[in-house]
This record gives C-alpha cells, structure tokens and sequence, in this order.
C-alpha cells in the first residue's frame, strides 16, 4: 500500500553581504504556485520545539527595509497572530486583547496613517 501522505518544502534563499547582512531574501513554495521565488524584505520564523517546550526563531530584514515598513510589517505580523491564536485555541477574549493591543500599537507607531498612505 503506496503512503498517502503529502510533503510541501518552503525554499528560503538568503545572499549576505561581506559583514554577513542581508542583502536579498527569496522564498518559493510549491503550495503557493509562484513560478519563480518570491523576493521579500523582511521575515519573522518561529518554530516550537516541543522537547525544549521553547521557540526557536530566525529574524531577518535587508538593507532595504525601511524603519516604516518594519512598523507595519509587525503590526501585520501581531494582527496575523491574533487570528491564528482565536482559530488555535478558540479563546476569543484573548485573541479580542491582543488585538486590541495591535489597535494600540498602531497607534502608538503611526502605523494606521502609513498604511493608509501605501498604495
């Protein structure tokens, strides 16, 4: 009997500088149909590592990246959380707090006007 189950890779590429900084980030997934990678400027990983009961993480961001960009894009990232934390665990109320604190964040960063002004 042939194994049923699926497997998807997510490639990262990352090209350093001489001082080992990011100077361009690509990704490409299968599931996502791009057919060539995609270039990002910035990314957050985090993986559990349930015999250690802690998270490992890998954050990176190229020269590019603009400090405004980096204040949206972790307003993004805590808004995503939110959603992902309520469909998780169920827990509403809690997943209803953090957003209000992304409310509060935005506000706080000037992320809400930036974002307006994007297009």
């Amino acid at each position: 009997m042939a194994d049923s189950k699926k497997q998807h890779n997510i490639d990262i590429s990352v090209q350093l500088d001489d001082d080992n900084v990011p100077e361009r980030i690509t990704w490409n997934a299968q599931a996502a149909g791009l057919s060539d990678p995609a270039r990002c400027r910035a990314m957050l990983l985090a993986l559990w590592d349930n015999d250690k009961k802690e998270t490992l993480k890998l954050d990176l961001w190229t020269k590019e990246m603009t400090v405004d960009e980096m204040k949206l894009f972790f307003y993004e990232t805590l808004s995503t959380m939110a959603d992902t934390l309520e469909t998780a665990t169920k827990d509403e109320r809690i997943a209803g707090d953090m957003r209000d604190f992304c409310a509060y964040f935005a506000e706080k960063m000037d992320v809400e006007t930036k974002r307006n002004n994007q297009t």
